[in-house]
């Protein structure tokens, strides 16, 4: 129903941005998270759900966190 294709618009609009965003010089995936979150007036918390969902966005921002040390390194296979 309408719900539902509200939610789709939000997501697609946030996977939009975020991925935009994240592209830009100086920029990265948890500033785009952050900064979309900001403009819209919306929990940060509320987009985890989203985040969790999408393994190519989660796997970023978790390779972003390590990077700057916010996190531990996980284990990664070689490639």
């Amino acid at each position: 129903g309408a719900i539902a294709m509200t939610l789709t618009l939000q997501y697609d609009d946030f996977m939009t941005y975020v991925h935009k965003l994240a592209k830009q010089p100086d920029s990265n995936y948890m500033d785009a998270v952050l900064d979309y979150a900001q403009k819209n007036d919306i929990e940060i918390e509320a987009l985890g759900d989203i985040i969790r969902k999408n393994t190519n966005l989660k796997s970023r921002i978790q390779d972003e966190a390590e990077d700057l040390r916010l996190m531990e390194r996980t284990a990664k296979l070689p490639v």
